[in-house]
C-alpha cells in the first residue's frame, strides 16, 4: 500500500503537474487490467510520464501514460485512505491524448 504524496497541496486541491516516478507506475500497473478493459485494447508499452493528485477522502490520481509512440491515455484513478481499505479504483480513462495535452480532471 502506498502513502500518497503530500508534499506542496491543500486537502481538495489538484497538485501542479509532476514527472511519474515507480510508485506512479506502480499505481497505473495496479489497474492495467481495469484500464484495458474500458479501453477495449491490449497496450504492449504501459508508461507512466506526468502525474497530479487531489487529497479528499482518500486521494485522487490524474496520471498521463504513454501507450506506444506518440499515444498517450490519461487516467482517473482514485485511492481510499487506509482505514477503508486503501484500495485502488479506475475512475475514467480518456484515449487519443498526445504529449503535451495537460492533465485536467476526466468529467464522466
Amino acid at each position: 500500500m502506498t502513502e500518497p504524496k503530500t508534499m506542496d497541496m491543500m486537502c481538495g486541491g489538484w497538485t501542479e503537474t509532476r514527472d511519474a516516478d515507480k510508485e506512479t507506475q506502480w499505481i497505473c500497473d495496479q489497474v492495467r487490467s481495469l484500464v484495458q478493459g474500458e479501453t477495449n485494447k491490449i497496450y504492449q508499452e504501459y508508461r507512466a510520464i506526468k502525474y497530479r493528485i487531489q487529497v479528499v477522502a482518500g486521494t485522487n490520481y490524474l496520471i498521463k501514460v504513454c501507450v506506444g509512440g506518440p499515444s498517450y491515455i490519461h487516467l482517473s484513478v482514485f485511492q481510499a485512505l487506509p482505514c477503508y481499505g486503501g484500495y485502488l479504483g479506475l475512475t475514467g480513462a480518456q484515449e487519443d491524448k498526445t504529449q503535451d495535452n495537460p492533465l485536467e480532471p476526466i468529467s464522466n
